[in-house]
């Protein structure tokens, strides 16, 4: 039997593998395949070759682990976007040793390659008063301000992940008793989310200026769905603007995720059940949700304050005089 080469192997991994067998989001599907166009360049650069021409055999596990420490050095990856890149690398030659089992102690070599480990922070949030001045910032005289305007307030009220903020259609909000917001989340998970009596007169407004059910509930002003950099960018300008009369705002660097992690901290607040936590966000486990648990202050202090001080007398060091004819000998 031939051996397949590595651009055939490619070719196969991402039409057959991850569309047809895994039937991959396109947002794996992309990762994969911007991980791989670095990985060749990287690869093609260093060996001398053109792409087309580079085999399985070269990309080995020291060239994998020097293009691991390249994304970090010269691209400034953080160790969690190194993790991903690795991730896919791995899924590729899980993929070539079942194809191709003659590969299989090269396969085994990369696929024993560790995770970096790195440092696990606190999430961001906004409080109430920040997210207040964040959604008093557009200006809603003007189009694109009302459209921030709605965007910002039901990512607050919702908790949406970017990708599915981004998606959402006019057809996806039902207005009206028991309104709500249909999405289909990660995972390909399709879950409705309740809102708020004025979140919803904020929705029916702005649906009402525009569009029919097909189109973006938020659209650029081309009238395309915005694009995560665009989302982004939104998120940066608007919390500029709020960082004016609110200035704590601009101590943290605010995302369109730290949206969605305010409305945890929010729900968190209130005494919401952490599994309807995890339910409301969309969460696989409960177990993902305890990261608001520890970025909780008010619930350490309230832990704080029902504990006793201990009765210890408090006293400083007094040193006796040998010491202190040490010290002054020294």
């Amino acid at each position: 039997m031939t051996a397949m080469t590595l651009p055939a192997l490619i070719q196969r991994f991402f039409t057959d593998r991850l569309c047809v067998q895994m039937e991959a989001s396109r947002h794996t599907i992309a990762s994969y395949r911007d991980t791989f166009r670095l990985l060749l360049r990287y690869a093609g650069a260093r060996l001398g070759k053109p792409p087309v021409a580079i085999t399985v055999e070269d990309i080995d596990v020291d060239l994998v682990a020097d293009f691991l420490a390249h994304t970090e050095a010269a691209r400034g990856n953080c160790a969690r976007s190194r993790n991903t890149r690795l991730a896919a690398i791995r899924s590729f030659f899980r993929y070539v040793a079942m194809t191709d089992p003659t590969w299989m102690l090269h396969c085994q070599r990369i696929l024993a390659m560790p995770n970096k480990r790195y440092v696990k922070r606190a999430v961001t949030f906004l409080d109430a008063s920040e997210i207040a001045a964040l959604l008093a910032a557009p200006d809603l005289s003007t189009w694109a301000g009302k459209r921030d305007h709605a965007l910002l307030l039901l990512a607050v009220q919702t908790g949406l992940r970017a990708s599915e903020l981004v998606s959402l259609q006019n057809k996806d909000v039902v207005l009206g008793t028991g309104a709500h917001v249909r999405c289909m989340g990660k995972g390909r998970k399709e879950r409705c989310t309740p809102i708020r009596r004025e979140t919803a007169k904020v929705l029916k407004a702005w649906i009402g200026d525009h569009g029919k059910s097909d189109q973006p509930l938020f659209p650029s002003i081309r009238g395309e769905r915005l694009s995560r950099d665009a989302l982004e960018h939104l998120v940066r300008k608007h919390c500029l603007t709020a960082s004016r009369t609110c200035p704590s705002i601009a101590a943290k660097r605010v995302t369109p995720h730290t949206l969605r992690h305010s409305t945890a901290m929010d729900l968190l607040h209130h005494g919401v059940d952490q599994a309807v936590i995890a339910l409301w966000l969309g969460h696989e486990s409960v177990e993902t949700t305890q990261v608001y648990i520890h970025a909780d202050m008010r619930m350490k202090e309230k832990a704080l304050a029902r504990v006793a001080a201990p009765d210890v007398p408090t006293g400083r060091f007094q040193p006796d005089d040998q010491l202190l004819a040490f010290l002054e000998g020294l």
